[in-house]
């Protein structure tokens, strides 16, 4: 396709993504990066799909800017490759590198047009002038900016001047786009209207989009796959859902989301029953676990997979009581915090709509009942 415009006309825009034979477009092979005897990122490999988007999720000082950069060519590996189609990057110069990048701060020239922004790279290339009109039109057109072509960035709202960024790096048609925390210079309710219009932009265009995040929201929103990472490694890959649902570690249970943890040890051999010190009775899992009695056992649970009550539950398998010592409303949903009697401080999240339905909500310093059922009890690497 010689044009985005004509890219985003076809069929399969708005068909579901297809990664067929396409696992091993961007590949990283054990690459590592030191800054003197401080190790950034530690052996990462990673394989990243044709048109998928992909995040880099953590917290500050994890190595996912690190990464980014070198895989931009604004940093050098210590060690390992770094591959795009099967080509190495190694040896090739930013410039010169089938990679755009979108920075945190748009880094737009302010004394050019919106217009003339989009067009700058094209015109270094030296594109003939017909072409640069018809890519740079396309583009404006496909992020809802060409009404405003001909302003300044200043006379942009922060959204708007995210979209001539991203317009600017997608005229260039790279083989991949990076994102450096896309959304940080945009307020929480822009934030959240911009995350899908962003999704649809890249999904629309089929381009292979790294972007690095420290907002689960984020990257849960966007990411067709997410890579935790902690202390410069990869600790967990997987869908949105994958990595919530099912985390690998407890560092991942605990990122992602809210979870309350509850430790253990198996009761028998092959066991399903953890006994827990924070509960009046063992709690019931939903597979046995592989082990001898004593083996010490780490559970995520979910507080939305908890449910709270005034009535006291008919099993005593998987429930407790407790006093609700705090409660927030969310607006579509409210928190309560539950103590328990060994002092344990248990979160549950109730959607309006149940709490609607109940004879009577839970209130400060009222006794309640918690359960929840075998198949919310994940169990986490110790």
């Amino acid at each position: 396709m010689n044009t985005i415009s004509s890219k985003v006309n076809t069929p399969s825009a708005c068909a579901t993504k297809s990664y067929i034979g396409q696992e091993d477009y961007i590949q990283l092979i054990s690459v590592e990066k030191k800054f003197g005897d401080v190790v950034a990122v530690s052996n990462v490999n990673l394989s990243i799909r044709k048109n998928e988007v992909f995040a880099l999720l953590g917290s500050s000082g994890c190595g996912k800017s690190t990464l980014l950069r070198m895989m931009a060519g604004l940093e050098t590996p210590t060690s390992g490759r770094i591959l795009i189609d099967g080509e190495d990057l190694s040896k090739l110069p930013p410039f010169r590198r089938p990679v755009n990048m979108m920075f945190q701060s748009y880094a737009l020239f302010p004394h050019m047009t919106v217009e003339n922004n989009v067009a700058y790279g094209l015109k270094q290339e030296g594109i003939a002038k017909p072409e640069i009109k018809e890519r740079v039109d396309a583009v404006l057109e496909l992020v809802q900016m060409q009404n405003y072509k001909l302003r300044k960035p200043h006379q942009l709202s922060g959204g708007q001047q995210q979209r001539v960024a991203l317009a600017r790096s997608l005229v260039k048609r790279p083989k991949l786009l990076l994102l450096d925390e896309p959304m940080s210079a945009l307020d929480k309710k822009i934030r959240q209207q911009t995350q899908f219009e962003l999704g649809n932009i890249l999904f629309k265009v089929g381009v292979t989009c790294v972007m690095v995040t420290h907002d689960q929201e984020e990257a849960m929103t966007m990411a067709d796959r997410i890579a935790v990472m902690t202390e410069g490694e990869i600790v967990q890959i997987g869908t949105p859902n994958a990595v919530y649902e099912f985390p690998s570690s407890r560092f991942c249970a605990e990122f992602i989301g809210t979870t309350n943890m509850f430790e253990g040890t198996l009761v028998a051999e092959n066991s399903s029953l953890m006994q827990c010190a924070e509960l009046e009775n063992p709690m019931q899992l939903l597979h046995n676990i592989n082990g001898n009695a004593g083996k010490p056992l780490a559970i995520s649970i979910r507080p939305e997979q908890i449910s709270i009550s005034h009535k006291r539950p008919q099993t005593q398998r998987n429930s407790t009581a407790g006093v609700v010592d705090q409660l927030a409303y969310m607006g579509s949903y409210s928190l309560f915090y539950v103590r328990l009697t060994s002092g344990k401080l248990v979160v549950v999240s109730v959607s309006r709509l149940i709490l609607q339905q109940m004879e009577k909500q839970p209130n400060y310093d009222e006794t309640v009942y918690l359960s929840w059922s075998p198949a919310s009890c994940v169990v986490l690497d110790w």
